[in-house]
């Protein structure tokens, strides 16, 4: 009944204020597309009755020409398929817009997952007090990253921005006149953005929805949980920032770039405060305590736009007890929750607003090293060990200059390290505190790193830095578990860890783990390495928190985030749950108040009741861990062979948008590793390399080696074994669930046509029947008749957006076909792919 109601609300809502708005598209301000919205219908409806016959996408929009337009000449298709793409782009962000407009209308306050549910289930089961004492240390913190899967630039996403707000308002007027204005507003960036630019981006989400949304959820938190005797630590929600940090195969982000950011950050949190304080000065104009607010208010001003560099958020605090005190003694309180209400968010964000990380990877850092120990020690470094380098660097008291060295990436690696101790003298220690390892599969990972805040002058007492392994492959996730216990045995590593508190962040990569092993293996692997890690951690005494790198789609560790987090059992070490979140992951999921709100409640409620209250379905019998354990392996078997096909890579380069992504000047960073022409399997980068599934509809990451894991199983007469897996572990259902997402979303019509390919039929076909058998062992296995079954909601969303672009779809497969048999204008029919990415992306939400 919940979720038909749901349904019929979100009819109500969004689907049909998406139809009444829609019309207003017919008289946007577009050059010579004044009959786009008359047209469009038709090659929708050619697209689909014309994929179902199994014609190709060539076929498809040459009988649209034919039937529905005047057109003859090349010029002129391709000028009408431009302004096609122009109409959908903004039809999406016209149905993004009301979507997220009726978040609130959809979800209640008391929503499983919310903090009132959590609250209402504590005092019902009597676990209050175990409640309050998860909360005295758990945190949750997210990561912003600046890769690229964001297509709006900012002009576009301010206008989505203050759609949703007229959408809200139900204001007509205003809703016309902004999407007169985002009829006039282009969708494509001319120059690839900076870091800095990547950065801005972000942080104007800080200021104008994490600010008020953190500080109010903290509020919330406190009125729930909090009491005379149990207060909520101010660093339960945390953020973090990668733009400007993030140097891993990116060569633009600099030394300089990363002050930069942090110096944009600091300047944000203080805008904040400053127009916050606005706010409180109206209310607080008592004796005493206007004249002490007048004071910060000035020390604000002076550090934002005067260059000064003087406020810490120890003196904000400093002046806020003060008025605080007189406030209480003199003024009989008044307004003395409004001052609380400020002087909290100042503990919250500090003067760094978010967290900066550097990262970077270890195939760098082991260049560095081996520069540092030639220059400097005159040895042979192919006759030494990677241990015995860091112990020489660390043993001889080396002292290294940035200018002692030509190459760009050993004087920037060595000024970034030397920058840290600048970037925490001003943004506070929990301005920058993280180095993370990429590509981290042995000790030497680490200790080089600490090694090169040791040549860079710091004393063992100055490195107020936690070191964090990236484990992202599966050869790392193999490794993982003794490279952490060798680390834990390494003297001079375990003087720094009592430094912090014995404290160790390790880092999991979800996006690199499924395309090196397949879906079902990558998260299997990362699941059984946390144990191990959780084991080995525990036993030497440490406090091991994960971080997840997970993106939007399942295949990058996405989907279902509270049920995968609500999924672990106690095997799992539960201190803090820590995640990236990127592009569209931002603005559909935290890019607004209201959504953010709830998703960051679902992330705290889910670490909260994975400990609180006890499940039998989140701890894996063996039975059930040998069983995910065969099928992990059968799928991965699966999956290598595919991957080991001769045309896997070739297929990708010629039949999708692969080579494409590179330029859509959304993202400052390469879309591949390496710098060759040719194109090899370990050089792509997780995010095109599934966002190309994800425009070929086919998402193949999502599901690949599924359906022939519990095929065997079945011919071995064992399907009830899988059904009960999947009914009684939540873990297997979560997979299953978000696995059977990525398939909702392909849509294998769109390139029927291939099964004829004379070079890439068979390997279409491999492709095809896995995706049908995986719908159908799923099938079988949970008993559903759709994907998507339990979500009606989400189900009817992805149809109306599939619709919505499909005709685009039809346009980006029509201009590769063309390439592919050299015919037409090659730019153009590139500029063609290129410019139809934007809205399958975006319409997609979570598809890279």
């Amino acid at each position: 009944m919940i979720n038909e109601a749901r349904l019929e609300k979100f009819r109500q809502v969004v689907e049909n204020k998406f139809q009444i708005y829609n019309s207003l598209f017919m008289s946007l301000p577009y050059d010579k597309m004044t009959n786009i919205g008359m047209l469009l219908p038709f090659l929708y409806e050619e697209s689909r009755d014309g994929y179902e016959e199994g014609k190709s996408p060539e076929e498809i929009v040459e009988e649209f020409f034919k039937k529905h337009t005047e057109v003859t000449t090349e010029e002129q298709k391709q000028e009408l398929l431009f302004k096609i793409i122009q109409y959908i782009e903004r039809q999406v962000v016209l149905f993004d817009s009301i979507e997220d407009a009726a978040f609130q209308q959809l979800h209640s306050e008391s929503d499983a997952g919310t903090v009132m549910q959590l609250h209402e289930r504590a005092l019902q089961e009597h676990k209050l007090g175990k409640v309050r004492e998860k909360l005295e240390d758990f945190a949750v913190k997210v990561v912003f990253t600046a890769h690229p899967t964001q297509f709006y630039p900012n002009a576009v996403q301010r206008i989505l921005h203050d759609l949703r707000s007229a959408i809200l308002k139900d204001d007509i007027n205003e809703i016309d006149l902004l999407l007169q204005q985002l009829g006039k507003t282009p969708f494509v960036n001319k120059e690839r953005p900076t870091p800095l630019d990547e950065a801005l981006s972000i942080i104007f989400y800080l200021r104008y929805v994490y600010y008020d949304t953190i500080g109010e959820l903290y509020k919330k938190l406190k009125q729930s949980f909090g009491s005379e005797y149990f207060d909520i630590h101010q660093d339960v929600f945390q953020l973090g920032f990668w733009p400007g940090g993030d140097r891993d195969g990116n060569p633009f982000v600099t030394a300089d770039v990363t002050l930069k950011v942090a110096n944009e950050l600091r300047n944000s949190i203080l805008k904040n405060y400053y127009n916050h304080l606005k706010d409180l000065r109206r209310r607080l104009s008592f004796r005493g305590v206007s004249e002490i607010l007048e004071k910060l208010s000035n020390e604000l001003y002076n550090n934002i736009f005067k260059n000064e560099n003087s406020i810490s958020s120890e003196t904000i605090l400093k002046y806020l007890s003060e008025a605080e005190d007189i406030l209480k003694t003199q003024h009989n309180g008044l307004f003395t929750n409004i001052l609380v209400d400020y002087r909290d968010r100042v503990k919250i964000f500090g003067t760094h607003f978010a967290t900066l990380d550097i990262r970077q990877d270890s195939r760098i850092h082991q260049k560095v090293i081996d520069e540092l120990v030639t220059k400097y020690s005159k040895q042979d470094v192919a006759s030494l060990t990677n241990s015995e380098k860091v112990n020489i660097l660390i043993s001889e008291h080396i002292k290294a200059n940035p200018n002692d060295f030509e190459d760009e990436i050993i004087k920037e690696t060595l000024k970034s390290v030397i920058n840290v101790k600048e970037i925490q003298a001003k943004n506070g220690e929990r301005g920058m505190h993280r180095y993370i390892i990429s590509n981290s599969d042995t000790v030497e990972d680490v200790m080089n790193v600490f090694a090169l805040f040791k040549v860079c002058g710091y004393q063992d007492e100055d490195i107020n830095i936690d070191i964090v392994p990236l484990f992202e492959t599966m050869e790392g996730l193999a490794n993982a578990e003794k490279v952490m216990q060798d680390l834990y045995n390494d003297e001079v590593y375990q003087k720094h860890l009592a430094k912090r508190k014995r404290e160790q962040t390790i880092m999991l990569g979800f996006s690199d783990g499924t395309k090196d092993g397949g879906y079902l293996k990558a998260n299997w692997e990362i699941y059984a390495t946390k144990e191990r890690l959780s084991k080995v951690s525990e036993e030497n005494d440490v406090k091991v928190i994960f971080f997840d790198g997970r993106g939007g789609p399942p295949a990058r560790g996405g989907g279902k985030t509270h049920q995968f987090y609500a999924s672990q059992g106690k095997t799992i070490a539960n201190n803090k749950i820590e995640l990236t979140i990127q592009g569209q992951t931002i603005t559909s999921v935290f890019g607004n108040k209201d959504q953010a709100k709830y998703n960051f409640e679902q992330l705290l409620t889910a670490g909260i009741e994975n400990e609180v209250f006890k499940n039998h379905k989140k701890d894996l019998t063996e039975k059930e861990r040998t069983l995910i354990e065969e099928l992990a392996e059968l799928s991965y078997v699966k999956y290598v062979d595919l991957k080991e096909n001769p045309l896997f890579v070739p297929y990708l380069q010629e039949i999708s948008t692969l080579q494409y992504y590179g330029k859509t000047n959304i993202g400052s960073r390469p879309s591949k590793r390496g710098a060759g022409n040719e194109l090899k399997f370990e050089d792509l980068r997780a995010i095109p390399f599934v966002g190309s599934w994800s425009q070929l509809k086919q998402n193949v990451p999502g599901f690949f080696g599924f359906g022939t894991a519990i095929k065997k199983l079945k011919d071995e007469g064992r399907i009830e074994e899988v059904k009960d897996l999947f009914r009684n572990s939540d873990f297997f259902k979560t997979l299953v669930l978000n696995s059977m997402m990525a398939m909702n979303k392909s849509y294998f019509p769109l390139t029927y046509y291939m099964k004829n390919h004379p070079k890439f039929g068979a390997f279409w076909q491999v492709l095809f029947s896995e995706y049908e058998l995986s719908k159908e062992m799923m099938f079988e296995i949970t008993g559903f008749h759709s994907l998507m079954e339990e979500e009606p909601v989400g189900r009817k969303s992805v149809k109306i957006r599939e619709k919505i672009v499909l005709p685009l779809l039809s346009i980006q497969q029509y201009a590769l076909m063309k390439l592919q048999k050299n015919e037409g204008d090659r730019e153009t029919l590139e500029k063609l792919v290129t410019r139809s990415l934007f809205g399958n992306i975006n319409a997609s939400r979570n598809s890279a």
